[in-house]
C-alpha cells in the first residue's frame, strides 16, 4: 500500500531510463534485424502487435518529416487510392460512410465534421467517373423513424461536393434500383438510413445481399462503425469485390495502429474520463507501448483510494480498487512513468455553479468531490509532455462541460497544439477529447483527430475491427 499522504507519481527521469533498458529493448532489437534475414515479401498484418508491422512502420515514420500522411497500414488493407481510373469509371460503388451527425430540434446540422471527413473519398470516386451509392446510419432508430432520416444532410453534402446529391426514400427495393440505374457517371445517390431495417445490425445475409446488388464494388469509409459487424460494414463484403478502405478509414488505421505501434519516442499517452472500467483495455494496452502515461478525470479517485487516500465524495469504483493497484504495479514493472495529478479542483456539489477550491490530492475533505486537475498537476503534465515526440490523448481531465472545471482539459489541448507546431505527432483518440480540442479551437493543428468513439477505443486496445478485417488485403510488399 502506498503512503496515505500522497498519491503515487512514478519518477519521470528514473522511469524513462528504465524504459530504455527494459521496455524498449525488445523493440530496438527488432529494428536491428537485418533485412537479409527477413523474407523479401511479406503480407503485413493488421494488429498492432505484429512485429513486421512495427518494423515497417518504424522505417516509414523515420522517413517522414512533420505530420505523417499515409503510413504502413495502408499496405495491410487495399485502399480506394489503389484503384485506377479504369477500375472506377462507370462503376457503381457502394460507399459506407459515417454521416451520423448531430441535428437540433429543427433538423439543422449542428456539427458537420463527419460529413466533411467523408468528402475526400467521395470526390475521388466521382472525379474518376464512378457512380456513388452512399450509405449511412443516423441515430438509433427503431424501425422507420422520420426524425432520423438522412434528408437533412443532402444540402450540406451537395454544397461540399459541388454537385446535386440525389436522395432515395429507402435503401433497398425497386425504387432504389431505378434511381441507381439512372445515376450518371460522377453522380451521387444518398440512400435512406440503413438502420431503418433491423436486419442491418443483425447482419442478415439476405439484407446484405440486397444492398450489395446495387453496386459493382465496395468502399468502407465509416471508421466510427468499423467495430460492428453489420450488413453494410461487413456483410456486403461477401458479395462485392473488390472491397476496400476509404481515405478516412485508412488515415485512422495509419495513426491509431501505425503511429502507436511504433512511435517516435518518447511516447506519451494521456487517458482521462470518469471511470477506470471503461478504459481498462486502453490503459493495459498502452502500458505495453508508451514511455509516459498521464491519468486524469474521475478515474483518478479510484487510484487514490486504492492507495489509502481520502477522496471525499468523489467518484470511485469500489470494485476496481485492486485493478488500480495492479495497474500501478504494472507501470512500475514496465518502466513506464505513470503520473497521477498531485492536486485537484474540488467542488461542494456536481454543478456548474458549485463552490470550488484547489487542494492537494491527499487532502480532499469529506463532502467535497474532485472535478478537475489542479494547477500544479497541469504544470507537471506539461513538463512531461514537453519531452515527447508522440502523444495520444483519450478522455478529458475533468468535467469540462462546466467552464469552472474545464481548465485542466483545456490546458492539455493547448499544450498539444503547441507541441504539434513543434513537429510532435499528436493524436486525439476520439470521444470527449475531440470535443475538447474543438472547443479550444485547436483541432486544425493536431496531427490526427479520430472520428470514432468505440472504434478508437477498441483499436487502441489492440482488438480487430470486423469492418476492417472484412476488406481485401493489399498486395504483398517488400520490407
Amino acid at each position: 500500500m502506498a503512503s496515505a499522504t500522497a498519491p503515487t507519481t512514478l519518477s519521470l527521469l528514473k522511469a524513462s531510463t528504465t524504459s530504455t533498458t527494459a521496455s524498449s529493448a525488445p523493440r530496438a532489437s527488432l529494428l536491428r534485424v537485418p533485412t537479409s534475414r527477413i523474407s523479401s515479401v511479406r503480407r503485413l498484418g493488421f494488429t498492432a502487435a505484429d512485429p513486421l508491422l512495427s518494423l515497417h512502420v518504424a522505417s516509414r515514420i523515420r522517413s517522414i518529416k512533420g505530420k505523417a500522411t499515409r503510413g504502413v497500414v495502408s499496405m495491410a488493407k487495399k485502399s480506394v487510392g489503389d484503384l485506377t481510373a479504369a477500375d472506377l469509371k462507370g462503376k457503381k460503388v457502394f460507399v459506407r460512410a459515417d454521416l451520423n451527425v448531430p441535428l437540433d430540434d429543427t433538423q439543422k446540422i449542428t456539427d458537420d465534421t463527419r460529413i466533411r471527413a467523408a468528402i475526400p473519398t467521395i470526390k475521388h470516386l466521382i472525379q474518376n467517373g464512378a457512380k456513388v451509392i452512399l450509405s449511412s446510419h443516423l441515430g438509433r432508430p427503431k424501425g422507420v423513424t422520420p426524425k432520423f432520416s438522412l434528408a437533412p444532410l443532402v444540402p450540406r453534402l451537395s454544397e461540399l461536393l459541388g454537385i446535386q446529391v440525389v436522395k432515395a426514400d429507402d435503401c433497398i427495393g425497386p425504387e432504389v434500383e431505378k434511381l441507381v440505374a439512372s445515376l450518371p457517371e460522377g453522380g451521387v445517390l444518398l440512400l435512406e438510413n440503413v438502420r431503418f431495417y433491423k436486419e442491418e445490425e443483425k447482419n442478415e445475409p439476405e439484407f446484405a445481399k440486397k444492398l450489395a446488388s446495387l453496386a459493382d464494388l465496395y468502399v468502407n469509409d465509416a471508421f466510427g462503425t468499423a467495430h460492428r459487424a453489420h450488413a453494410s460494414t461487413e456483410g456486403v463484403t461477401k458479395f462485392l469485390k473488390p472491397s476496400v478502405a476509404g481515405f478516412l478509414l485508412q488515415k485512422e488505421l495509419d495513426y491509431l495502429v501505425g503511429a502507436v505501434s511504433s512511435p517516435k519516442r518518447p511516447f506519451a499517452a494521456i487517458v482521462g474520463g470518469s471511470k477506470v472500467s471503461s478504459k481498462i483495455g486502453v490503459i493495459e494496452s498502452l502500458l505495453e507501448k508508451c514511455d509516459i502515461l498521464l491519468l486524469g478525470g474521475g478515474m483518478i479517485f479510484t487510484f487514490y483510494k486504492a492507495q489509502g487516500l481520502s477522496v471525499g465524495s468523489s467518484l470511485v469504483e469500489e470494485d476496481k480498487l485492486d485493478l488500480a493497484t495492479s495497474l500501478l504495479k504494472k507501470a512500475k514493472a514496465k518502466g513506464v512513468s505513470l503520473l497521477l495529478p498531485t492536486d485537484v479542483v474540488i467542488a461542494d456539489k456536481f454543478a456548474p455553479d458549485a463552490n470550488s477550491k484547489i487542494v492537494p490530492a491527499s487532502a480532499i475533505p469529506d463532502g467535497w468531490m474532485g472535478l478537475d486537475i489542479g494547477p500544479d498537476s497541469i504544470k507537471t503534465f506539461n513538463e512531461a509532455l514537453g519531452t515527447t515526440k508522440t502523444v495520444i490523448w483519450n478522455g478529458p481531465m475533468g468535467v469540462f462541460e462546466f467552464d469552472k472545471f474545464a481548465v485542466g482539459t483545456e490546458a492539455v489541448a493547448k499544450k498539444l497544439a503547441e507541441l504539434s507546431g513543434q513537429g510532435v505527432t499528436t493524436i486525439i483518440g476520439g470521444g470527449d477529447s475531440v470535443a475538447a480540442v474543438e472547443k479550444v479551437g485547436v483541432a486544425e493543428v493536431m496531427s490526427h483527430i479520430s472520428t470514432g468513439g468505440g472504434a478508437s477505443l477498441e483499436l487502441l486496445e489492440g482488438k480487430e475491427l470486423p469492418g476492417v478485417v472484412a476488406l481485401d488485403e493489399a498486395v504483398p510488399v517488400a520490407v
